[in-house]
């Protein structure tokens, strides 16, 4: 046995007995660089050329096998081999080639998998094709063979959802040959190379096998292509994918691969690809701040919630999946019972659902304890407060915890608006309290804003990014204002919609422009589903604040006079018949607006969908871009992870400042500039977008030199 490849390579070779070893390594994950595509090319060569080599196995070194292309490449000139030749070079051997997955087996990785004949699967192993993810479809035949080895159905449903199998899962599916007991990937492997040579197992090409029931295949793809235009809210992959299978079915399988691949290419120049790329990098990209590469953070075994409200419970049960122990305060024990049904409510649906055993809920509830007690959180390690938005009960539970918690323990507060300096000043420990603005519902959203008071110390910001990362949360940093980044913004953006309503735009018609543009909701649903009396209170807040000059818009406020609070009353801009959550055009809405109009002598004139989205979109980023020039948000990529990750925007269009970039700032600006001839106090051009233009860069040139 003698290694055929330097040491130094990222393929190496090894013959063992008569079975050729090509070894995978290039850390951390084995990505598909140019350098392992010419490896694996070089090593199928030599085992043909071999007469030695009875059988080939492919294995990755370290914890994957190959866990998908190297996106380091991504947007580079392409280098030979491209990887459909790699794939085709090991599915046409003539002696048997066996993959052996025992960690990640995804996109690329899986697509060599697969044109290996034979997969055989450790217990660790997870298989995928997560390439909607990025805007983008399986592209070296994992379109085509994925439905001739697990069947259309349900290839295709992995492919849309761009989720990872497990290895039982896969074994299932017929994705996977076998699966064995054991973590030594080479040594099953060869045993397993060992039993199909002994059993003189034919070479057996994935290529070469029928797809079951073709005709009932393409009526389910028809139907699915309804349902996938439905909920892909203009997204263009998904649909490339159901085509590809479509192929798979009807052509032979070269002409399928070509279809494939000229399907592959269009995605790769669609505008969403990029918005997709850039989504996928800058959430990577946030977590690098300041605070956390100058401190380690402080260790966090346990964690305190006060509050046992919607948002409370949320926090507990993110923390509670997250394997922590939660200690919940309440004021009184009523309280605190409401506080634990509404965690339990959130695993008995899960119960309910199957995703969850009664034994498994059992064992998260044994680490949640309630209490009406501050004295019982004296040694947790970090606590969130979570109680009532108003700035004086949050002090008074803040002087509460400055008496109980031990020292070094890190006091949160999860405020959406409230001044957190104020509410650090109201401690003898200001260094030790931060913001964490979840999102609700707490434990499925995934922004977590995370708010960078004054004299908080560096090490506890760096603790919030690593409790994030426990929590699987998407963190940004924010610095302290009203509103912070995400909710500061939409307050501008907000107001863009309602002088839209006002002067001609009906409620109905903003939210369903909003939509198109690829927006799960729109902002008068949003308000019906959060409950509009929570905007009111705040704009009541700052009405002593507002500046006089200043344009404002009362319909909202008539509707939350009228006790209409969204949903949860039953109608809001919206009509909730029988507590239905799909709300219905509201005609007595539409005459508080016509009234709201006369009132005003506003003469309605009508508005576009494109004509609203500019108004919108331009509110958006120009607010923005104030954010990114105070520093509120580090950078404007900051700005767009906030806003795919926590408030719906269409993570194809990659966040507002991305879209702003790939629509050009010149003509973002331009119309700024027309809008201010209408109302120049609102549409007062951000210094930094002029700048920009001025100089001919764009958002992104800030991010690269943050």
């Amino acid at each position: 046995m003698g290694a055929a490849a330097s040491a130094s390579s990222v393929v190496t070779t090894a013959l063992h007995g008569d079975v050729l070893v090509v070894t995978i390594d290039n850390p951390p994950v084995n990505a598909l660089g140019a350098a392992v595509r010419q490896g694996l090319l070089a090593a199928m060569q030599q085992a043909q050329a071999d007469a030695a080599v009875a059988a080939v196995l492919l294995v990755g070194a370290g914890k994957a096998f190959i866990a998908g292309a190297d996106i380091r490449e991504f947007g580079k000139p392409p280098v030979p081999p491209a990887l459909p030749e790699v794939c085709r070079a090991i599915e046409g051997s003539d002696k048997p080639v066996v993959a052996v997955l025992h960690g990640a087996a995804l996109g690329g990785g899986l697509e060599v998998a697969m044109s290996a004949h034979y997969r055989l699967a450790l217990p660790a192993a997870t298989l995928g094709l997560p390439e909607v993810n990025l805007g983008l479809l399986p592209g070296s035949g994992g379109t085509q063979r994925a439905p001739r080895l697990m069947g259309v159905q349900a290839a295709t449903a992995m492919m849309l959802s761009g989720q990872h199998l497990k290895a039982q899962a896969a074994l299932q599916a017929g994705l996977v040959d076998k699966l064995v007991e054991g973590a030594d990937a080479q040594a099953a492997g060869l045993a397993y190379v060992r039993e199909l040579l002994a059993a003189n197992s034919p070479v057996r090409r994935t290529r070469d096998l029928a797809i079951a029931e073709p005709q009932a295949a393409l009526a389910w793809l028809e139907e699915q292509k309804a349902e996938t235009a439905k909920k892909a809210r203009g997204l263009f992959s998904p649909l490339k994918i159901i085509e590809c299978v479509q192929a798979a079915v009807q052509l032979p399988f070269d002409e399928g691969l070509a279809r494939e691949r000229a399907l592959f290419v269009e995605c790769l120049d669609s505008p969403q690809r990029a918005g997709l790329i850039h989504a996928f990098f800058a959430e990577r990209e946030v977590a690098k701040v300041p605070e956390a590469q100058a401190a380690q953070p402080r260790p966090v075994a346990s964690v305190a919630v006060i509050g046992g409200g919607t948002m409370g419970a949320g926090i507990a049960v993110a923390a509670l999946d997250a394997g922590l122990p939660v200690t919940m305060i309440e004021r009184d024990a009523e309280s605190i019972a409401r506080g634990r049904a509404n965690v339990e409510k959130v695993y008995n649906g899960l119960v309910a659902k199957g995703r969850m055993t009664e034994a498994a809920k059992a064992a998260v509830m044994a680490r949640y304890t309630g209490s009406t007690n501050y004295a019982d959180i004296a040694q947790v390690d970090l606590v969130i407060e979570a109680v009532f938005e108003d700035i004086e009960v949050k002090k008074a539970v803040f002087r509460e915890l400055d008496r109980v918690c031990k020292p070094g323990a890190v006091l949160a507060t999860n405020t959406s608006y409230l001044d957190i300096d104020a509410i650090a000043a109201s401690t003898s420990r200001p260094q030790d309290v931060i913001g964490l603005h979840f999102f609700s519902p707490a434990n499925i959203m995934k922004l977590l804003e995370i708010v960078v008071p004054a004299k908080v110390a560096a090490d506890v910001v760096a603790t919030a990014f690593e409790l994030a990362k426990k929590l699987k949360k998407v963190p940004v940093r924010a610095g302290v204002c009203d509103g912070f980044i995400g909710n500061r913004i939409l307050a501008v953006y907000k107001q863009a919609a309602d002088y839209l309503m006002e002067d001609g735009a009906s409620p109905y018609e903003i939210d369903a422009a909003v939509r198109g543009f690829g927006f799960a909701m729109g902002p008068c649903q949003v308000t019906d589903l959060a409950g509009g009396d929570i905007g009111w209170a705040t704009r009541k807040r700052r009405a002593a604040t507002r500046d006089p000059k200043a344009r404002y818009v009362e319909i909202a406020d008539r509707i939350c006079e009228r006790g209409w609070f969204g949903q949860k009353t039953g109608r809001g801009f919206y009509l909730y018949p029988e507590g239905a959550r799909v709300g219905q055009p509201d005609p007595e809405v539409l005459a508080i607006v016509d009234a709201e109009r006369a009132k005003k002598g506003i003469t309605p004139r009508s508005f576009s969908a494109d004509e609203i989205m500019r108004r919108y979109m331009a509110a958006m980023v120009n607010e923005g871009a104030k954010v990114v020039a105070e520093g509120i948000a580090l950078r404007p990529l900051d700005v767009d992870v906030t806003f795919v990750a926590g408030y719906g925007f269409p993570r194809h269009r990659g966040g507002p400042m991305k879209w702003a970039d790939m629509t050009g700032l010149p003509k973002v600006l331009a119309d700024i500039q027309a809008f201010a001839k209408e109302d120049p106090l609102f549409w007062k051009p951000a210094p930094l977008l002029e700048q920009l233009v001025a100089e001919g860069r764009n958002f992104d040139s800030l991010n690269k030199a943050a």
